[in-house]
């Protein structure tokens, strides 16, 4: 059965996963449109956290297929797609994500096309760090 969250252990460093994956998105012709630091904005909060770094990538031509059609707008809350890089108290870097492609088949169409494209990059991306 197909699980709406997905986690992968990564092979690398925290550290290394991060640059890794990066390098990844963007040779995969995807785009960065941000990074957060979650460990860094909980520490300006007076919390202490273990790193936590959320990737916002976009790919530009899937998003134009929903962004451009009335219709299909209301699926924009779906993008841009998302990675997290962690780690957890075993001392392991994790890779999580959601599995848009369970959401888009309810929608069917266009949007599930878009979103099974999106999430089949990833899952690309993200079996060039994971631990086997």
């Amino acid at each position: 059965m197909e699980q709406l969250f997905l986690e992968s252990k990564s092979r690398y460093s925290f550290e290394e996963t991060v640059s890794k994956l990066n390098g990844i998105i963007l040779e995969g012709g995807w785009k960065i449109l941000h990074q957060h630091d979650l460990q860094e904005i909980m520490k300006k909060n007076g919390k202490d956290i273990l790193s936590v770094h959320v990737i916002e990538l976009c790919n530009p031509a899937y998003a134009y297929r929903l962004l451009s059609d009335d219709e299909l707008r209301i699926y924009s809350n779906m993008l841009p797609c998302r990675i997290s890089v962690y780690n957890k108290t075993d001392g392991n870097t994790y890779l999580s994500r959601l599995n848009p492609s369970m959401i888009a088949a309810q929608a069917g169409g266009v949007v599930q096309e878009v979103m099974s494209a999106a999430y089949n990059d990833a899952e690309q991306f993200i079996e060039k760090l994971k631990e086997s």
